[in-house]
Parts: C-alpha cells; sequence; structure tokens
C-alpha cells in the first residue's frame, strides 16, 4: 500500500531536525505530528520557516505560540516527543499489509528525516524501506504532465502529504 507523506524540518548543511510530519495511506488513514524536541530557538531564527511553516502549525490558545521558554505552546495533541512520533510513525507503516511503497515531492530530504527517527538508515525496523519514491521524478520521467495546485495548508506537513496523493492519484488517472 501506498503511504504518501511530507516532512517540515530545519537544516543547516550539516544536521537536520524534524519540525512536523505528515502521512496518508492509499486507504484514507492519515498521521501528523509536531516534533516537541525539535530545536525551537533555532526556527525562530530561520526567517523562510518562520513565514512558511510556523503559520501551519497547530495552534493551542489564539496566537499565543510561545511558552515554557523556546518550546511552542504544546497543549495541542499534535505535539509529542521524538521518541513518541518514532513509534507512531513505525506503528502507523507497518500496519500496512504487505508493507508500505513510500511517496514524497522531491523526497531526498524528508526520506533522510525519516530514518533519523529511527538512527541511522540502517536501524529502520524491518519492513519500512530504504528508500522513498520520488514523485517529483516520476512526472518529469511522464513528461512534465500538468498537476493540480495546492488551495491549502502548504508547508503544514498533512496538506502537503495530501496533495502528494493528489498529485499521485491525477498522473496515475492519466496513465490508465
Amino acid at each position: 500500500m501506498k503511504v504518501f507523506y511530507d516532512t517540515e524540518f530545519i537544516e543547516d548543511g550539516k544536521t537536520i531536525d524534524l519540525i512536523s510530519i505528515g502521512m496518508v495511506r492509499e486507504d484514507g488513514v492519515e498521521y501528523y505530528a509536531v516534533n516537541l524536541d525539535a530545536p525551537w530557538r533555532r526556527i525562530k531564527k530561520h526567517e523562510w520557516l518562520m513565514a512558511n511553516v510556523w503559520p501551519s502549525l497547530p495552534r493551542y490558545s489564539g496566537d499565543a505560540r510561545i511558552q515554557m521558554g523556546d518550546r511552542l505552546d504544546y497543549g495541542d495533541p499534535a505535539f509529542r516527543t521524538r521518541r513518541r512520533i518514532a513509534a507512531e510513525v513505525r506503528e502507523f507503516l507497518l500496519a500496512v499489509p504487505l508493507g508500505p511503497e513510500l511517496w514524497a515531492w522531491y523526497g531526498a530530504y524528508d526520506h533522510v528525516v525519516l530514518c533519523q527517527l529511527f538512527g541511522k538508515m540502517i536501524d529502520l525496523p524491518e519492513g519500512i524501506p530504504m528508500w522513498t519514491n520520488d514523485l517529483k521524478q516520476e512526472v518529469m520521467r511522464l513528461g512534465d504532465p500538468r498537476l493540480p495546485k495546492q488551495a491549502e495548508g502548504v508547508h503544514n506537513a498533512l496538506a502537503d502529504a495530501r496533495h502528494v496523493k493528489a498529485m499521485y492519484e491525477q498522473i496515475t488517472a492519466g496513465a490508465r
């Protein structure tokens, strides 16, 4: 079964840290989490992330997002520790009959972020693929067909994962 996913992350050319992850299975089951352990002080200093990703993160009480030092207001249930996210992602992916087939849009960094939830790539739980199929690559292979525009939620990991699924469904419907 295909699993379409997206991550939001901060990277500096040496490290990649998860901010949020969204996954949508072919059967419509979804998963979304925001990393409570993300480097929020670094994120707050990152102009692009603050302009594009920050507004898509869950709100708990109005616009009051910062509490307890450098962490977001984590009263929202989407906020989970990195360790809990890893356990839930593992469970989500391994619940797929016959194993998951991973798909992402420009998915190279997404795959690194996914792997790093479990440590090194070789630490991926058995049954989780060591690669992610890249939908952008498939689109180019097919001659760059026209794709639907994402109406809302750009840079929200779950909304982006839903859009990856919608794009995949459109290009495969055209191939039938």
